[in-house]
């Protein structure tokens, strides 16, 4: 029960990436944004997308909401770093942004488990 929650969390996250990602992408040919714009606009969709992961795996639980919401965040982190490594075929990557994206997406499903 509890890994079929997290699982059907992590996918809830996922389809509200792919959503957002193609609402930035619009935004950015529509209006012609910046680079540091669309960076912005990916950082927020990651940890966004970790939230309403972790508040669903939260809202389904009801019992250790934040621990299954850093869990969400970290296996959306992980799973993120797996198809980057895929796609391309290495690591490109400073160990800095890795650290911080890891954080942005524990805590945005941490913070999202806790507000379930």
């Amino acid at each position: 029960m509890r890994i079929r929650a997290v699982l059907k969390s992590l996918l809830f996250a996922y389809a509200l990436t792919g959503v957002l990602l193609l609402l930035l992408a619009f935004a950015l040919f529509s209006f012609d944004l910046g680079e540091t714009v669309v960076d912005v606009g990916i950082t927020v969709v990651y940890v966004l997308a970790c939230f309403m992961g972790g508040f669903m795996a939260g809202r389904i639980l009801h019992r250790d909401k934040y621990l299954w919401g850093v869990g969400t965040g970290a296996a959306y982190y992980l799973l993120l770093l797996l198809v980057s490594f895929a796609v391309r075929g290495h690591w490109d990557m400073s160990i800095t942004h890795a650290v911080t994206c890891f954080f942005m997406c524990a805590g945005g499903g941490t913070l999202g488990g806790m507000l379930s």
